[in-house]
């Protein structure tokens, strides 16, 4: 079964960066959100991005862990 990631992130955000080239190496397309184009999402993760979500759960926000993420692509989230 293939895994729903989401990257929420917003312009400007290094770690959000950094977030997204773990994820591309590891051969991972997440689909972006920018937290900035909705306001219900800028107020729940606006000190946090970035977010990664897996299958619909928040699983990594902020400084993003390599080895936790390897984590959790392998058990799906």
């Amino acid at each position: 079964m293939a895994l729903d990631i989401v990257l929420y992130t917003r312009a400007g955000c290094h770690l959000c960066d950094d977030a997204h080239d773990l994820l591309v190496a590891r051969g991972v397309r997440p689909r972006l959100v920018d937290i900035d184009g909705d306001p219900q999402l800028r107020e729940q993760f606006h000190e946090w991005v970035p977010v990664i979500a897996i299958n619909g759960k928040v699983r990594l926000r902020g400084i993003v862990n390599a080895v936790l993420l390897d984590r959790e692509l392998q058990h799906g989230g």
